[in-house]
């Protein structure tokens, strides 16, 4: 069952109690991400992510490490483009120690200057092993392509100058304007209760005081642009991306069944077309994401230059027909049965859980019951497919991002 509170200092605490499960997944969100980093600040939210597990003033980094495996936990975090989160998943019996150590973390964490410089070399190596990686590199370059110069194009590690050039005060400052109670989310699911976690999230926060600076920023303007970067590697890598919808749009679960069609699975047509049917790649796919005021429905291929011709023509057949002539209701049945079984899959899990009910209540969402979810997937019609695929990848509203030997695949 769902649950709300909220602290009188704005920390908002969530929870989904689930009594047959054998563990507790427990995180907290800041609603901060790369999105709200300046040119300057360009890899902060990271930064910051990295150097909570370095030690507070009661734990040094090995402490925080063998007090987690100690109990057979899982401690990690992630940062996104507008939210980032840290979580544990223990034994139901270790709940306490999980909010202890998190809370310990977020309050208390040092952020010693030999830390500061140790884990800026560990970024750099992460930036360069991130770099080496052709099929992770494009998707931040075709983003910075399409929303150029605005901070949700930029990619959430930052650049080499920018964290060769960040400083312990900077750091802390952005950790002093963005991680406060009401700009901070506490989420729980597995087997708890609720009234378990508002006793602990009260013991640890409720007199943690301070407001948030966070800055809302301006929706990005797409461009159809057309970036082609040459590099020294055996495969090509294109991104075609179009706009698509933010996380409150009432054409949300339409373009999901959309994606799901058209490149989200083995039966989808892209993957059907260009691998199974005609062999031309090994990777390609399509994927929908959605932000607090926008969105954008990317497809990828890794494939030989010399096959990259044709995998672009078939891919832009693949979408006229689509718009030309909708898709066939075996598809949006198969689609939506994906979609509904991927969902229920996912609740087997008490992290995927706390996730779940965790984003929604950062980014403002409504949260929604599985059955309820389904019930949206379901309420997807034909219509709305038909009225979502026509200012789809048209040409005024398409950006194609190449990455590797372009020359040789003739797209110069």
């Amino acid at each position: 069952m769902y649950r709300k509170t909220t602290l009188a200092n704005g920390l908002r605490i969530v929870s989904e109690s689930i009594p047959y499960m054998s563990s507790v997944s427990l995180g907290i969100f800041a609603g901060t991400g790369s999105r709200h980093e300046t040119p300057a600040e360009q890899g902060v939210s990271h930064f910051i992510e990295h150097l909570m597990f370095k030690g507070t003033h009661r734990r040094s980094a090995k402490d925080i490490a063998e007090t987690v495996d100690d109990v057979g936990g899982q401690l990690n975090a992630a940062t996104d483009r507008e939210n980032t989160c840290y979580y544990i998943k223990v034994l139901p019996e270790h709940l306490s120690l999980g909010m202890d150590i998190l809370s310990d973390m977020l309050l208390n964490s040092k952020f010693a200057d030999v830390d500061v410089e140790k884990e800026r070399q560990v970024v750099l190596e992460e930036i360069s092993l991130y770099e080496d990686s052709p099929d992770e590199l494009i998707h931040d370059l075709h983003m910075n392509s399409l929303w150029p110069g605005h901070a949700l194009g930029r990619n959430i590690l930052g650049t080499r100058e920018t964290i060769a050039a960040m400083n312990r005060q900077a750091i802390i400052d952005y950790r002093m304007r963005h991680y406060v109670p009401d700009n901070l989310v506490i989420a729980a699911a597995g087997n708890l209760t609720h009234e378990q976690l508002v006793e602990l999230s009260q013991l640890y926060w409720a007199d943690v005081s301070g407001k948030s600076q966070t800055v809302v920023d301006l929706t990005p303007t797409f461009v159809a642009a057309r970036l082609l970067q040459e590099k020294d590697i055996e495969q090509l890598h294109v991104c075609l991306g179009t706009p698509g919808v933010a996380h409150d749009s009432p054409q949300y679960y339409a373009s999901h069944v959309l994606n799901t069609i058209l490149g989200g699975g083995v039966s989808s047509r892209l993957f059907q077309s260009i691998r199974e049917d005609r062999g031309l790649a090994y990777s390609v796919c399509s994927y929908p994401s959605s932000f607090r005021d926008t969105g954008l429905m990317t497809i990828y291929a890794g494939v030989s230059p010399e096959n990259s011709r044709e995998v672009i023509e078939i891919t832009n057949a693949i979408l006229s027909d689509i718009r030309l002539n909708g898709v066939r209701p075996d598809e949006i049945k198969r689609a939506k049965e994906q979609l509904k079984a991927g969902l229920m899959f996912s609740m087997e899990s008490s992290a995927s859980r706390m996730s779940r009910v965790g984003r929604a209540e950062i980014s403002s969402r409504e949260y929604l019951s599985p059955e309820k979810l389904a019930a949206k997937v379901d309420a997807v019609s034909l219509e709305q497919l038909f009225e979502l695929a026509q200012p789809l990848y048209q040409p005024e509203t398409t950006c194609m991002t190449a990455l590797g030997p372009v020359e040789a695949a003739g797209l110069v």
